[in-house]
C-alpha cells in the first residue's frame, strides 16, 4: 500500500485528535489495541508468503525471489469509537451533539448542485448513535452503486458466514490413485506451504510419483463476468492463486491468467517437483470428492479478506465471497446465485432495501441499484454494538488521504484522517460511502450517490466536498 511508513505516523496523531472528538462514546468491536486481530493471524501464517506460487503460462519462468504480501491497513487506529447503545434506541452517546438537519440541509444542499454532479443525484447522513436521519436527499431513489456495492457483500459475508470463518483448499489423493487439487474458493491463495506439505504426506506413504489433477466444482455458472475480460477481476473460479494476476502485483489492474484453474495446478506441480515429487503429464480436471486429505491451506480470517476487499476495493475477493454467500444460504455459487443471496443476508439483517438490484458481488455491473439509505443503514449497522461481527466492514473503510482508494483524495484537506469510506466509479458513475466524525464528536454515517456524469474528475471532487462537508461543520 502507498504511503506506509507515513501511514504509522500520521495514524496515531488521527487516533489521538479522534479520541478527544469522541469523548465518551463507549468502543466496541474487536480490536486489539487498535490492531485488527486478523493481523497477527496473518503475520503468523507461513503460507502467506510468497513462494514461487504465482500463475503462468508456458514456457515457465523460474520462481521468483519469495516476498510478504502485507494485509492493507486496518482504519481502526484512526477509527472512531461506536456508539454504546444500537442505533434507532434513542439511548446513545451524549458526548457532543448531532448536526442540525435544517443547517445541514443549508450546508449539503448546495454542494449537491455542484456542476460536476450528473442528472442522478442522491445523498443521505445518519446519526449512527441514534440511527437518526438528518439529511435526506433523495435518499431512497436506487442509483448505481458501483463499488460500494462490496459494503452490501461483506455485510451479507460477516452476517451470514462469520468473521473468523476460513477458506480452505485441500490435496487429496482419489482411491485411483490420483492427487487433486481441490479448489476451496479463495482468490488469495497460496501455494508454497501446501507444497510442502503434500511433498511431506506423499513421501511418508513411499509415493514419489503422481498424476495431478484440479477440482473446481465448490463454484458454479461461468467464470467470466458479464463485462467480459478485464484486467480489474480473473474469471471467477474456486481455484485460483494470487487472483490469477500474471505480474507480482497485489491490488489494482493487472493482466490475468485465462484460466487461473488451470495455471494454478501448472504451478502446483512445479512446486511438487521442485520436492522431489515426479508429476506425470499434465494436469487435468478431476474430482477430488471422496478422496483422503494429504494437506490443506487455510485463507486469513474472513473479517480480514472483507478488510482486503474494501480497502484495496478487491474485485475477486468480492466475487469469491458472493459466492461463499450463496453456498451457506443454499444457492448456487454463481453470478445469478450470489446475487440472490445478497440482499437475502442483508434482509435477515433487517437493511432496507428498497429499488435494490444486484447482479454481482463487486459492483463492476452497471446495472446494479442501490439507495443511499441502504448504504448508510448498512454502515450504521455494522457500527452496532448489537453487530460486532460486522466491525471489519468500519475498519476495512479506506482513510481519507492515507490509505487504499482514498490515499490520494482530501490529501491536505479538510477530512483527511476523519473520512474513512468506499468509492465507487464506472462510466459516468461516483459514488462514496462511509463515516464522518463531526465537530462535535458525533459518528456520522453517510452515503451520497450520482449517475450521469460526464466529468467523473469533477463528479469526484464534488463528492469529496460533501464528505468533507460533515467534519467541518456542527
Amino acid at each position: 500500500m502507498p504511503h506506509g511508513r507515513t501511514w504509522q505516523v500520521v495514524a496515531g496523531s488521527a487516533a489521538i485528535g479522534l479520541a478527544v472528538a469522541a469523548g465518551a462514546v463507549a468502543a466496541a468491536g474487536p480490536w486489539d489495541a487498535g490492531q485488527r486481530t486478523a493481523e497477527r493471524g496473518h503475520a503468523a501464517d507461513r503460507d502467506r508468503v510468497l513462494s514461487a506460487t504465482g500463475p503462468h503460462s508456458a514456457p515457465r519462468s523460474p520462481a521468483p525471489t519469495p516476498t510478504v504480501t502485507p494485509p492493507a491497513p486496518s482504519a481502526a487506529p484512526v477509527l472512531a469509537p461506536v456508539p454504546a447503545a444500537a442505533p434507532g434506541t434513542g439511548k446513545g452517546s451524549t458526548a457532543g451533539t448531532p448536526p442540525d438537519p435544517a443547517a445541514l440541509k443549508a450546508l449539503l444542499d448546495p454542494l449537491m448542485n455542484a456542476d460536476g454532479l450528473g442528472a442522478v443525484r442522491t445523498g443521505t447522513v445518519i446519526d449512527v448513535a441514534t440511527g437518526t436521519v438528518l439529511y435526506d436527499h433523495r435518499a431512497g431513489t436506487p442509483s448505481t452503486p458501483a463499488s460500494t456495492t462490496k459494503l452490501a457483500t461483506a455485510t451479507a459475508a460477516l452476517g451470514t458466514l462469520g468473521p473468523g470463518r476460513r477458506l480452505t483448499t485441500t490435496v487429496v489423493v482419489t482411491a485411483a490413485g490420483r492427487v487433486v487439487l481441490v479448489g476451496g474458493g479463495d482468490p488469495t491463495l497460496e501455494l508454497g506451504g501446501l507444497a510442502d506439505d503434500t511433498a511431506a504426506a506423499l513421501t511418508a506413504r513411499g509415493t514419489t510419483s503422481v498424476r495431478l489433477g484440479y477440482d473446481t466444482s465448490l463454484f458454479s455458472g461461468t467464470a467470466l463476468h458479464p463485462i467480459g475480460p478485464n484486467e480489474n477481476l480473473a474469471p471467477v473460479t474456486a481455484l485460483m492463486v494470487r487472483e490469477g494476476r500474471l505480474d507480482r502485483s497485489t491490488s489494482g489492474p493487472s493482466q490475468r491468467a485465462d484460466d487461473p484453474a488451470e495455471s494454478a495446478a501448472d504451478a502446483f506441480a512445479d512446486l511438487l517437483r521442485d520436492r522431489g515429487i515426479r508429476v506425470k503429464g499434465e494436469a487435468a480436471p478431476a474430482s477430488g470428492r471422496g478422496g483422503t486429505r494429504l494437506a490443506a491451506h487455510q485463507s486469513a480470517p474472513l473479517s480480514e479478506l472483507v478488510e482486503r476487499m474494501l480497502t484495496d476495493s478487491d474485485n475477486d475477493v468480492a466475487e469469491a465471497l458472493a459466492r461463499h454467500v450463496a453456498r451457506a444460504l443454499g444457492r448456487p455459487a454463481s453470478f445469478a446465485g450470489a446475487a440472490g443471496a445478497i440482499p437475502d443476508a442483508l434482509r435477515r439483517l433487517g437493511v432496507p432495501l428498497a429499488g435494490a438490484a444486484f447482479h454481482d458481488g463487486s459492483g463492476l455491473d452497471g446495472d446494479d441499484a442501490l439507495s443511499a439509505t441502504t448504504l448508510a443503514r448498512i454502515l450504521a449497522l455494522a457500527a452496532s454494538p448489537a453487530h460486532p461481527e460486522m466491525r471489519s466492514v468500519l475498519t476495512g473503510l479506506p482513510v481519507a488521504g492515507f490509505t487504499g482508494t482514498l490515499a490520494d483524495r482530501f490529501r491536505g484537506g479538510a477530512g483527511a484522517g476523519v473520512v474513512h469510506a468506499k468509492t465507487g466509479t464506472l462510466t459516468g458513475t461516483n459514488t462514496i460511502a462511509g463515516t464522518a466524525v463531526s465537530p462535535t464528536g458525533r459518528l456520522l454515517a453517510f452515503a451520497f450517490l450520482t449517475h450521469g456524469t460526464d466529468s467523473p474528475d469533477g463528479a469526484q471532487k464534488a463528492l469529496d466536498h460533501l464528505a468533507a462537508a460533515l467534519t467541518t461543520h456542527p
